[in-house]
């Protein structure tokens, strides 16, 4: 079974959409693969969290620019202010095993940016730990948070999300970014995104 390696925040609009792209390319080839998604926490890297403000406005240029299907119940003022609970939690469902894991990545994803919940609940974690089926975090997950961000900048993560497939790697595969009069300009990288596919998805 293949395994693609991506280093990404949970509070990362970016990583939704290219997660939610990737899964369906992956689920309508029937492809036997599976997304490691590595913990890449942006207030440890940043030295401060993600504002909601910010966040929301990021949101609100993918949904009028590229994809108006996602990020429906998104809610700001239900924006965590901190991720490094659920990341440890995605650690523990790995620990389980790679579907839990991946699993585990996704739905913490869809309930911040789908279902407007805050992620940094210990109840909202504790009820995703149990639909799931996978313990709570404990200390040596969150100890995994820390070797995680060694292993990327040791493998040259440049930031959220970045995907490592088949000797390849690449940063935010489907978009083309630019800020624009204080606004991002998001247009789809067609040609960046199928080279993507290509090195993930092998038949």
């Amino acid at each position: 079974m293949t395994q693609i390696d991506v280093y990404a925040d949970i509070w990362c609009p970016f990583t939704h959409l290219g997660l939610s792209q990737l899964v369906s390319q992956r689920d309508a080839r029937d492809l036997p693969t599976t997304l490691r998604v590595h913990p890449w926490p942006l207030e440890i890297i940043n030295s401060e969290p993600l504002g909601a403000e910010f966040v929301a406005e990021e949101i609100e240029d993918l949904r009028s620019q590229v994809s108006p299907d996602l990020f429906s119940g998104f809610r700001i003022d239900r924006f965590p202010d901190t991720t490094l609970p659920a990341l440890a939690l995605v650690e523990s469902a790995y620990a389980v095993g790679d579907q839990e894991g991946e699993r585990m990545s996704l739905e913490l994803r869809k309930a911040l940016f789908e279902d407007g919940r805050d992620i940094s609940d210990p109840n909202v974690l504790s009820e995703l730990a149990a639909a799931v089926g996978v313990p709570e975090a404990d200390e040596s997950h969150r100890r995994r948070i820390d070797a995680s961000l060694a292993e990327g900048k040791r493998r040259g993560v440049v930031g959220s999300p970045h995907f490592f497939a088949d000797g390849q790697d690449f940063f935010c595969p489907a978009l083309d970014i630019r800020r624009v009069d204080g606004h991002l300009k998001i247009t789809p990288d067609v040609s960046s995104f199928e080279q993507f596919l290509q090195a993930c998805l092998k038949d």
